[in-house]
């Protein structure tokens, strides 16, 4: 897989993706994150890629033409299952979501910044809006992080045990069950005895309720 990170702040990404499984996946050779400047696409001397919104709003916009120059680029290397922007008004990320990008061969993640951008990007060139959650960000690179580690942790090899994977919270609709770890009494406080018991089917009972139990209490709507 490939993605490529389209920003104004291309420094953002270089401790996030230089430590544990993303860092682990690119030194596999599972995943290609390549990050690219959009000031490399300006014409103007300054390197400027923002200006002032029509209609006299406050805050500065990401222009058309850098972007436009960047991705057409991109394109004219390889094709692109998807080039996704990070918007606050755009789709949830899911789990569900993240398993499907995790299947594409080759990503495009522009990140907004300032005011937003150019909406003709919007809607010409970009084919998916991802959001992290209902809340504003100063711009989109924490965002790009968040959806590259949650596609490059699904892929094969990236997690040393992929059955870990397949049991996160949100796999099969549900949050995960509580785990615990030796010893088995601290302070008095115990691990549940069943998951002592070695009995296989009684402790995959007793995960399967306990996760039905934190979604119905901790996500109602998710349960529902």
């Amino acid at each position: 897989m490939r993605i490529d990170i389209i920003t104004v702040l291309p420094e953002m990404f270089e401790s996030p993706f230089g430590h544990s499984i993303i860092k682990r996946a690119v030194d596999k050779g599972l995943v290609d994150i390549v990050v690219h400047n959009l000031r490399d696409y300006s014409t103007d001397k300054h390197r400027k890629v923002d200006d002032y919104p029509f209609g006299g709003d406050a805050g500065m916009v990401i222009k058309i033409e850098p972007v436009d120059r960047c991705i057409t680029a991109l394109k004219s290397q390889r094709h692109y299952d998807e080039v996704i922007f990070t918007a606050p008004d755009g789709d949830i990320l899911t789990q569900p979501m993240a398993n499907e990008l995790s299947l594409a061969q080759n990503i495009i993640i522009l990140c907004g910044h300032y005011k937003g951008v150019d909406y003709r990007i919007r809607e010409h060139l970009v084919t998916r809006e991802i959001s992290v959650g209902d809340y504003v960000l100063t711009g989109g690179e924490i965002p790009a992080v968040i959806i590259t580690d949650a596609i490059v942790r699904l892929l094969p090899g990236a997690i040393g045990d992929e059955q870990s994977a397949l049991s996160d919270s949100f796999q099969d609709g549900l949050l995960e069950p509580p785990v615990y770890t030796r010893p088995a009494v601290y302070n008095g406080w115990e691990v549940p005895p069943v998951l002592l018991s070695g009995h296989e089917a009684k402790i995959d009972e007793w995960k399967h309720e306990m996760a039905v139990e934190r979604t119905r209490r901790l996500r109602p709507k998710l349960y529902d």
